[in-house]
């Protein structure tokens, strides 16, 4: 595990424990578009940074589903809501942007409000395109650049500038099939899939 991985893993490690305690201040249009895209997963799903697990309502019954993440402490969290809700789902410690999986291992990926803390956005797509079997769906959110000054430069002189989702995801050999923005435009939903 390289350093800049080790330091977000010591961040979410820390947030764990609190992490869900805003849970009930989420914004509507976050909320809705949960439970939107992880209800278009089908299938072997792979929920890349599973977290605490908050999405585990909005599956389909039938969908297999693996959670990976990178902090044990929200894996502990994601395995006891799980439990509660009854919910099959195995749980994998791992980096985002080495998936420990064979290629073509999953009709779906599912990736909410992440990516912009992994610290290689690329890397990180390029697996999930790796690990999607042929025509499989990419099913993704995330927060954008902000585009108003100055938050725009704050952004731009961050470690880890945010980038469109969506064209990080074309750029790995995505097609992109539908995109818009919610949340004021500072977030944004991604339909994709692994062409054939």
């Amino acid at each position: 595990m390289d350093a800049r991985t080790e330091k977000a893993r010591r961040i979410w490690e820390h947030r764990a424990g609190r992490y869900d305690l805003g849970r009930h201040c989420e914004h509507v249009a976050i909320r809705n578009t949960r439970e939107i895209l992880c209800g278009g997963a089908r299938g072997h799903t792979l929920e890349v940074a599973v977290g605490t697990g908050r999405n585990l309502d909005f599956y389909p019954p039938q969908v297999r589903l693996v959670g990976l993440d990178l902090s044990p402490a929200m894996l502990a969290r994601a395995r006891n809501r799980a439990e509660r809700l009854e919910r099959p789902i195995a749980l994998v410690e791992a980096d985002a942007r080495r998936l420990p999986f064979a290629d073509r291992s999953f009709e779906t990926v599912v990736c909410t409000l992440s990516l912009c803390t992994i610290p290689d956005q690329e890397g990180s797509l390029r697996e999930m395109r790796r690990v999607l079997a042929p025509g499989g769906r990419l099913l993704l959110v995330d927060h954008i650049e902000y585009t108003r000054m100055p938050l725009r430069l704050r952004e731009r002189r961050s470690e880890h500038p945010r980038r469109l989702p969506r064209e990080v995801a074309e750029e790995v050999g995505f097609q992109v099939g539908h995109h818009d923005r919610v949340f004021f435009g500072l977030v944004e939903r991604v339909v994709a899939h692994r062409p054939h």
